[in-house]
């Protein structure tokens, strides 16, 4: 086993890091990855990005959003979490088995006076509460295994970044599964800041294994090789959000022009039919605003600027921008 060392916080960068190693570095070692996000939502693969995010919270408060290619649900991120990605090679059959692998987690985390275990399906609990998810993904006999470490998480924030009105998306989606977490840090037998737990972590994993701490040192080709994964993929709307299932969505609001109802059908994160129903007055017909709408990107700023562009109150009367807006986004 090696260790490889990656200091930074950006989480596009991490996740595009994390599966470059994964799936380039050599097959005849094991290795282990220790790193920390900035704020971020990081979703499962086979996720509806705007469903499991309070869009409007996350816009205000600079919070990136992510998409892994593991499954399982979404989880924030900040720099009071620690992240642990373990690339291994199968034994036997190629499955999903979140058992043995984590093993050295949960005996590493023992000697912190920590005594978690696997509980569900792919949680870590202390005392029935949360304080990690794990995810696993399998490609080519190789396993990537990653989950979190709520360690000094801003929990009120976790809350908000992931309070979204399910019930008004009817998705195809695998929905996060709520459940109450904790942080690690109270209950720690020694005080320690996280980058010293993280430190420790990571030698009480080889310690575990028996071996002796040795890195894995990333060539150029292999530094540029993640930047380029990072450009192309991780930082592109398209991975983020636009993979995103299809879904459909509906919301309906009374306001002083009339009621307004508005149903999307969308597709890899574009609008591809929209519907207005209500009992509005406008001189244009709402047709035509369905028409400026199918096509665009989900995505608040993309709609926002075509909606600048056009005067909504011909459509419904006296209604702003921002309050059709927030009809399809709320």
């Amino acid at each position: 086993m090696k260790y490889i060392t990656n200091l930074s916080n950006d989480p596009h960068y991490n996740l595009a890091f994390e599966e470059y190693c994964f799936k380039n570095l050599p097959q005849d070692d094991d290795y282990v990855f220790l790193w920390i996000n900035g704020p971020a939502i990081i979703v499962g693969k086979n996720q509806n990005t705007v469903e499991e995010i309070n869009g409007e919270y996350v816009r205000e408060n600079g919070i990136k959003i992510v998409r892994r290619i593991t499954g399982g649900g979404a989880v924030y991120h900040d720099l009071g979490n620690l992240n642990y990605s373990i690339f291994t090679t199968s034994v036997g059959q190629e499955k999903i088995d979140f058992g043995q692998i984590n093993i050295p987690i949960l005996k590493s985390l023992e000697k912190f006076g920590i005594q978690a275990e696997l509980t569900g399906r792919n949680d870590l609990t202390l005392d029935g509460k949360k304080i990690s998810g794990i995810a696993q993904s399998v490609w080519k006999k190789r396993i990537l295994n990653h989950g979190t470490i709520l360690f000094d998480t801003d929990l009120s924030v976790l809350s908000k970044a992931l309070n979204v009105k399910a019930d008004k998306i009817e998705s195809k989606g695998v929905k996060s599964v709520k459940s109450r977490v904790t942080n690690i840090k109270p209950y720690l037998n020694s005080d320690v800041d996280i980058l010293e737990f993280k430190e420790m972590l990571l030698k009480f994993i080889f310690q575990y294994h028996n071996a002796d701490m040795e890195e894995y040192i990333l060539t150029q080709e292999q530094k540029d090789g993640i930047n380029d994964l990072y450009e192309s993929k991780y930082k592109t709307w398209e991975w983020n959000y636009g993979e995103s299932p299809d879904f459909g969505y509906k919301n309906y609001k009374r306001l002083p022009a009339g009621s307004i109802e508005i149903r999307m059908e969308i597709k890899n994160g574009v609008i591809q039919d929209s519907k207005i129903f209500g009992d509005f007055f406008g001189t244009k017909d709402v047709s035509l605003l369905q028409s400026e709408l199918n096509g665009l990107k989900y995505d608040k700023d993309t709609i926002n600027d075509k909606i600048q562009s056009l005067n909504i109150k011909e459509y419904f009367g006296n209604v702003e921008n921002e309050d059709f807006l927030s009809l399809l986004f709320e």
